[in-house]
């Protein structure tokens, strides 16, 4: 799931006015960070790190503003208590920037290693250039100075497992999964996710070459990260940059050498590389074209080819239909947290019912563009059950799909934890195998086939497909 496009911004300038912050080492990236901040947390806008506010700035000081957005963001509840404890009244808006300036100095005083002279008097500079935050450096500077001599204690005080997690996803992941897995899964989202790659060919030999390990699923993890463009494999198209978690939905579908498979949802690409790696004749359908230029450049880069199409999901026709039908649905995104910490801050709970009219739509279309007999693979990489099992509950009950179980040892390394009921289900929680650091996102995932046509328990209608033809559909009676 992609983050929209953020405004473009010089990174030396707060909005609203006010003194230019002097061009002193760190600063630029302390200001870029500051604005990313407020608008994630202030007005709800995605975080886009590679929006031209930060590929304006300096290599170094583009890693360390995007380090500190992304520690803000993970850390943001510890942030504010610790920062609550110190102050009478939390900043408000007349203090114009003062709070997003705070939240990442802080951020760099209890959880980077960044000096803490540094970490204060660059937030002191950024206070001065903003017209409304400068009436408050006195406050600022005798907040962080005694938020770094109090670091060690803060560290050290026990920390709810749940004080970066808005209320209504604890609450239920708590009610889906029990407390425990919850509460692990709410500090997992604390650390930065590694870099996953699925490669084309021999996972062992480009984890040695890459200092990585290679996982029993055949995605290569490395844990250092560096600019991906210049690392090797990249220019020849050995490898994309994948989750974990994100390839297993794809191999859910089997053998589809010379298949016809639809990629729904495409960009920007992962799946649809790995369904034409695998040697389908794929169809890569998005509803935007600006995200499928993303796919084709993957594609022409990893000497891959599809068929690329901008159009509806929810209302494509096709002048034949698919062989398999693979469905990344739009979702809320919340098995994503450790890559894009910002979707705490931008979903509601009322975007999972919004959502889930979408996901509904989708596979309901699906189960008409798929040829009786045929697969379709259903995944969002979202914790919530209503945008998962339950939508395939429902999906079950109207359309002439039935479960084809997901089997613990299906393919190398799907590992039986990760299935229940018949279900794929992967969440942050889990370690990708056994000894190996960090967790993966957490993905869900459901393999249908579509009734034949002559199955005694469906009757028939017809669909519309491109080109004036229709087809005879099986549904449910009722």
């Amino acid at each position: 799931m992609g983050l929209s496009a953020g405004r473009s911004r010089p990174p030396q300038k707060h909005r609203g006015g006010g003194r230019q912050a002097r061009t002193i080492p760190g600063l630029p990236a302390r200001a870029a960070a500051v604005t990313a901040v407020v608008d994630v947390i202030e007005h709800q806008r995605p975080f886009e790190p590679d929006s031209a506010a930060f590929t304006g700035l300096e290599p170094n000081d583009r890693a360390l503003a995007r380090a500190i957005v992304g520690t803000t963001l993970r850390r943001h509840g510890e942030i504010r208590s610790a920062l609550d404890r110190l102050m009478q009244k939390p900043p408000t808006s007349r203090m114009g920037s003062l709070a997003a300036i705070l939240d990442t100095a802080a951020a760099q005083i209890l959880f980077m290693d960044v000096p803490d002279h540094a970490a204060v008097s660059l937030a002191l500079e950024l206070a001065e250039a903003d017209p409304k935050a400068r009436h408050f450096k006195p406050l600022a500077n005798g907040v962080l100075r005694a938020l770094a001599r109090e670091r060690e204690a803060v560290r050290a005080a026990p920390v709810d497992a749940f004080a970066d997690t808005p209320p209504w996803l604890a609450i239920g992941w708590a009610r889906a999964f029990g407390i425990g897995k919850a509460a692990a899964i709410a500090e997992a989202h604390r650390i930065e996710a590694p870099l996953d790659l699925t490669v084309r060919a021999d996972p062992a030999g480009w984890a040695e070459t890459l200092g990585g390990v290679a996982l029993p699923t055949g995605t290569v993890r490395l844990e250092g990260k560096g600019r991906v463009e210049a690392m090797p494999g990249f220019a020849e198209g050995a490898w994309w940059v994948q989750d974990a978690a994100a390839a297993l939905p794809a191999r859910l579908l089997g053998d589809i050498g010379g298949k016809t498979v639809l990629d729904v949802c495409a960009a920007p690409g992962g799946k649809t590389a790995q369904l034409a790696a695998a040697g389908a004749r794929v169809t890569a359908l998005d509803l935007s074209a600006e995200r499928l230029s993303r796919v084709t450049e993957n594609l022409a880069r990893l000497r891959l080819a599809a068929t690329i199409v901008a159009a509806d999901g929810t209302t494509y026709e096709a002048a034949e239909p698919f062989d398999a039908v693979l469905i990344d649905a739009p979702c809320s995104a919340t098995g994503t947290i450790r890559r894009h910490p910002d979707i705490p801050f931008l979903k509601r709970e009322s975007d999972v019912a919004s959502l889930g009219a979408i996901q509904a739509a989708l596979l309901a279309r699906a189960a008409q563009l798929v040829k009786p007999g045929g697969l379709i693979v259903y995944a969002t990489c979202s914790l919530e059950p209503e945008e998962g099992e339950a939508q395939i509950a429902a999906a079950l009950e109207k359309l002439p799909l039935d479960l084809v179980p997901v089997q613990a040892g299906e393919f190398p390394g799907l590992a039986p934890d990760w299935v229940s009921n018949g279900f794929l289900r992967t969440t942050p929680a889990d370690a990708p195998a056994p000894g190996v650091a960090g967790s993966m996102d957490g993905f869900f995932a459901a393999r249908l086939r579509r009734r034949q046509e002559s199955d005694s328990t469906a009757s028939t209608r017809t669909a519309p497909l491109r080109g004036g033809r229709t087809g005879a559909l099986p549904v449910r009676e009722g």
